[in-house]
């Protein structure tokens, strides 16, 4: 089970972290035994966030020390506050999932001022670059990508060039990626 956006929007501004990879849940799962005297493990909140694929529903004393973390009493508190019409990151055009995808599928991104990517899927959150107009990246790149998030900084979690490891890249870094298109095979 992944969080719903606005909760997670909660989390990010309860924590001061942006939540923006995996390892930033340990901070998060060390705020919040801080916070409630209650540990929950970094890899549940991994799942909890989007960051690994598995649909496994979290215990209720688990959601419930969330919620108290945000200042509610109990889960279900928390549960019937709504997302007021905010975007919701669930949404397939809004944000894409390398652990939803299929070997073979291909991601095609862009980003100001006038950059193009297409990303074909080899599985386990890598990619290989098929078209790079504009971008540092370069054709036959491998790279390593948990998620696409439209209006946000692509993550490049590894660049890996004719087997040299070339380490971490953002794409879009001020303005976000301006569109998602996923070619499914």
């Amino acid at each position: 089970m992944k969080l719903p956006f606005h909760i997670i929007e909660l989390l990010k501004r309860k924590s001061e972290n942006d939540l923006r990879l995996p390892s930033d849940c340990e901070q998060l799962s060390l705020d919040i035994q801080g916070k409630t005297g209650v540990r929950i493990g970094a890899t549940t909140l991994k799942r909890l966030l989007g960051f690994a694929q598995d649909e496994r529903q979290p215990h209720t004393s688990t959601l419930d020390v969330i919620a108290r973390y945000l200042g509610f009493a109990h889960w279900d508190e928390l549960s019937k506050i709504e997302d007021n019409g905010n975007s919701d990151f669930n949404s397939s055009d809004d944000e894409v999932r390398s652990a939803d995808l299929q070997y073979g599928d291909e991601v095609e991104i862009t980003y100001l001022p006038d950059r193009k990517v297409l990303f074909a899927y080899q599985g386990s959150n890598r990619y290989r670059v098929k078209l790079s107009e504009n971008s540092k990246l370069q054709v036959d790149d491998e790279v390593e990508i948990l998620n696409f998030v439209l209006h946000h900084p692509l993550l490049v979690v590894q660049v890996w060039r004719e087997g040299t490891s070339l380490g971490q890249f953002t794409a879009g870094r001020i303005s976000g990626l301006s569109s998602i298109k996923i070619i499914s095979t």
